[in-house]
């Protein structure tokens, strides 16, 4: 059907966009922080898209969209970086609004130390593999510079976080890559990725939405401190 994919996107969107008019959680009062962070982090990610989609390391089934493509990519793959993110970043706010996780805090050397060094392995590895090494080289300067420069306190906070978001990643995630219809929305390259999948969904996908999950949290707050 040529609307799965953004009906995929709508039911994603849908609960957290409404909830954020609660007169509890008040998220729409952050929402342009939100499209700053969105569209900031949104580039480097679309432009990687574009390059693995001319390179061929992955495809879309244009059945499942609109048939409506730019750069090599479908339009709901373009909103894709801003309603996935958007429903992540409002959870963390609801997350860190009602419940103190600042203990976690003190967690962050074990996880970047231990992630480093997983992410690292699987460079040198698999070099060979290029969604899977250039997201480990992605992930790795992702934590080291969040760690080590930019010196945040929530990585262990949004780890966290990111695993209860993988309840909702794995039905998304996983429509898109072949769960529950005929053919995959996304198709892979078997040789540019381990061949490793949870149900359908490559390793590497969530790995990816890992590192653009933290990069997303980093400027959403720059953004939200200034509208103070």
């Amino acid at each position: 059907m040529e609307y799965t994919y953004l009906l995929v996107l709508f039911f994603t969107i849908i609960i957290c966009f409404v909830a954020s008019f609660d007169k509890r959680i008040k998220f729409y009062k952050h929402f342009a922080a939100f499209l700053k962070a969105g569209i900031v982090v949104a580039i480097p990610f679309i432009l990687w898209d574009i390059w693995f989609t001319h390179l061929g390391v992955w495809w879309f089934n244009t059945d499942y969209t609109m048939g409506l493509v730019i750069a090599g990519l479908p339009l709901e793959e373009w909103l894709f970086f801003i309603c996935i993110p958007f429903s992540c970043i409002f959870t963390y706010y609801c997350f860190d609004k009602f419940f103190d996780l600042s203990k976690l805090a003190s967690f962050n050397n074990i996880i970047v130390f231990f992630s480093v060094v997983v992410c690292a392995v699987a460079a040198l590895l698999f070099y060979t593999k290029i969604y899977t090494f250039i997201t480990a080289l992605i992930t790795m300067f992702t934590l080291i510079y969040l760690h080590f420069v930019a010196r945040v306190e929530w990585i262990t906070q949004a780890s966290f976080l990111f695993c209860i978001l993988m309840l909702g990643f794995f039905p998304v995630n996983g429509v898109l890559t072949g769960t529950g219809i005929e053919h995959p929305i996304v198709n892979y390259n078997p040789a540019d990725f381990l061949g490793i999948r949870i149900l359908t969904i490559p390793i590497e996908d969530a790995v990816y939405g890992y590192s653009q999950f933290l990069w997303v949290i980093f400027f959403f707050k720059r953004f939200k401190r200034k509208e103070i």
